[in-house]
Order: structure tokens, then sequence, then C-alpha cells
């Protein structure tokens, strides 16, 4: 196998692992449902490894969630439904179809090199190209009632799946006009949870949260801002304060423990200042 091209190499050892006789037990019980969480782990850890800066982990990262391409599609080839080599062509043929800017209709260059678009137009032309794709699916008798705003993935984390779903419903023109609009629905959130938090139901107060936190995504939509980033960092942030908050109090010789919320409250403003 020394000889071939890695992708094979790698498509050959996922099938020694899967073989029903001379293969691994733990491979060969996968399935595609078992594979999931896996999938969505590995995603998160390339992401990670980005967001560190950590070139080397990354590349060993890709390999991880490549692995998981390989692994499901080899599922799949097995179960009679599709194989890798599909995957790959689905995935160009997608490819080619959307950059009718770069491609000919047969997939060979335009002639006289690309249309140089703005990222602007590239961005409509990319959504318009998507919005076809659904309306010719709906359009077949198995896909009646699909979901219009754009069967966003229910995997996804929720901050994630809530701005993709507010977007979708934006290119149906129920949206904000603006950042200061949202505002004003989130005072009118903050107003339903307090009122919410005066009863005894707390199905009524998670869903009052829920729509709170809706809100706030919209915001960030309309400020420019990926919701779940802005969160991750916020948490960062959070971490940090509360490690260095916890180290003050040890300089004053005593532990969290022993401290009192005032203690707290002071030190953390003065790791605030210490920041500013």
């Amino acid at each position: 196998m020394t000889s071939e091209a890695p992708i094979e190499t790698l498509l050959h050892v996922m099938a020694a692992l899967r073989d029903p006789e001379r293969g691994c037990a733990w491979d060969q019980a996968q399935t595609l449902e078992t594979l999931a969480p896996y999938t969505l782990e590995e995603a998160y850890e390339v992401v990670d490894a980005i967001e560190r800066g950590d070139l080397d982990k990354l590349k060993g990262e890709l390999g991880d969630l490549l692995l998981q391409v390989v692994f499901q599609a080899r599922v799949a080839e097995e179960a009679g439904s599709f194989a890798f080599d599909d995957v790959v062509r689905t995935i160009c043929a997608k490819l080619i179809r959307r950059h009718p800017h770069v491609f000919q209709a047969d997939g060979s260059l335009l002639a006289d090199g690309p249309e140089r678009l703005s990222l602007a137009q590239l961005d409509a032309n990319w959504t318009a190209s998507k919005a076809a794709e659904r309306s010719e699916k709906t359009a077949r008798p198995e896909q009646a009632g699909s979901d219009l705003l754009g069967s966003v993935a229910k995997a996804l984390p929720a901050l994630t799946r809530a701005e993709k779903i507010s977007r979708n419903a934006a290119r149906h023109g129920f949206d904000w006009p603006d950042a200061a609009s949202v505002i004003a629905k989130i005072r009118e959130e903050v107003d339903e949870v307090a009122d919410a938090l005066g009863r005894d139901d707390p199905d009524h107060l998670a869903e009052e949260i829920g729509d709170l936190l809706f809100a706030v995504v919209n915001l960030a939509r309309h400020s420019g801002i990926d919701p779940e980033y802005s969160l991750k960092k916020g948490n960062i942030k959070f971490e940090r304060r509360f490690h260095a908050m916890a180290a003050l109090i040890a300089e004053g010789g005593a532990s969290l423990e022993e401290a009192d919320l005032p203690a707290m409250e002071a030190a953390w403003q003065r790791v605030k200042r210490s920041e500013a």
C-alpha cells in the first residue's frame, strides 16, 4: 500500500478495520448513528486547533475528521447506499454548480478566466443557488412540506442554529430593520423573563429565557458577530477573571470557600480594572 495515494491507503485501512473476519471488533460494531457524536467532537476539535493557532495539532485533528468521512462512507457502502467516491463526486458537482463565475457546466474553467465579483455578489449568488436547490427538492413529491427555513440541521449548537434560522427567516423579509430595533426586542423579552420569574411555572420561564436568547442571537447577527464565537470568548474571559479573582483572594490569605460574596465582588472589580 506504500505506493498508493494517501487517500487510497486510508480507504484500504478502513476496509481492513471493518473486515468481518480479520478486522477490529470495535470498528466492526459501529453504525452511522454511533459515529455521529464522534463527528461532532472531531469538528469541534478542528475549530479549537484553529482558534489556538496550533497548526501541528490542526493537521492531526483534520485527519481525525477525515477519518469520520471515510468511516461513515464505508458503513454506507456496506449497506449498499453509497461509497466514498460518490461523496467526492457529489461535493465536486456542488462546487462546480455553485461557482458559475469560475467553471463551465462541464467543470472546465471559463475560457476568459473567472468573472470578478464582489464578496457581497458572491454571497448573494451562493444563497440564490442554495435556494434554487431547495426549491427543486421541495418540488419533488417525496420532499413535499420541506422546511421553509432551509432545513437547518437540528444537531447544530443551539446558538448557531438560532442564527441560521433567523438568517433564513430574514431572507423571506421577516426581520428587524436594524440592530437598534433588536435592542428594543431584547428589553421586551427581559421584562417577560422578569414576569415569568414571579410565577411557579418552570416550563414557561424556560420558554421566555429561550425567547431572550433568540433575540440576543439576532442582535449578534445584525451586528455581524457570530454568536457562538462571541459566547466562547465570553466563557474564556469569565474563566480568566475567575481564576485571577481567586488568586487575589489567596494573596490576602483566604480561599474562595472562606471569602464572602462582597470580598469576591471586590476582587472581581480589581481584576476588571487591571485588564482595562
